[in-house]
């Protein structure tokens, strides 16, 4: 089962390669290079396993818990992702096709960019900040340990 080690890794990866992306893509002429998209996909992928990971593997027993703050909270993040998704389909079906990004109005993609990762990043904050610590309350330390039980 995940552990709260693999969860911040993944953030750390998260966000270590949203800062590198958008410095690239400032520059129009490496912005759909082989490089960049290969980075760029590479980003979305590890941004869909860390949703999907932590909502197979956290929220069930939060959204049943008996104590209100910690229901409460679950449900906050998971409508949280839920918009999130939202944002990235609508993102990814205007920006990217088969893997490849399709730019026709750089400073558009840029912008829509830049406000993406900004909510991501907001959002992994939340997590550190919120939502583990209630995570924390319900399994412990040894999350992994405790669920693979």
């Amino acid at each position: 089962m995940v552990t709260f080690q693999e969860l911040n890794n993944q953030n750390h990866k998260i966000a270590e390669r949203a800062k590198i992306i958008l410095y690239m893509i400032q520059d129009r002429n490496i912005c759909d290079t082989d490089v960049t998209c290969s980075l760029f996909f590479d980003l979305t992928d590890k941004i869909k396993e860390h949703m999907a990971l932590e909502e197979r593997e956290l929220y069930k027993n939060l959204l049943t818990h008996s104590d209100k703050t910690v229901k409460t909270t679950a449900e906050n993040f998971l409508s949280g992702s839920a918009e999130i998704k939202r944002v990235f389909k609508q993102y990814m079906k205007r920006w990217c096709h088969n893997k490849n990004l399709r730019i026709k109005n750089h400073d558009q993609f840029v912008a829509e960019t830049e406000n993406l990762f900004e909510l991501i990043e907001i959002r992994m904050i939340d997590e550190v900040e919120k939502f583990y610590p209630v995570v924390r309350s319900v399994y412990g330390e040894d999350m992994g340990e405790k669920m693979a039980a």
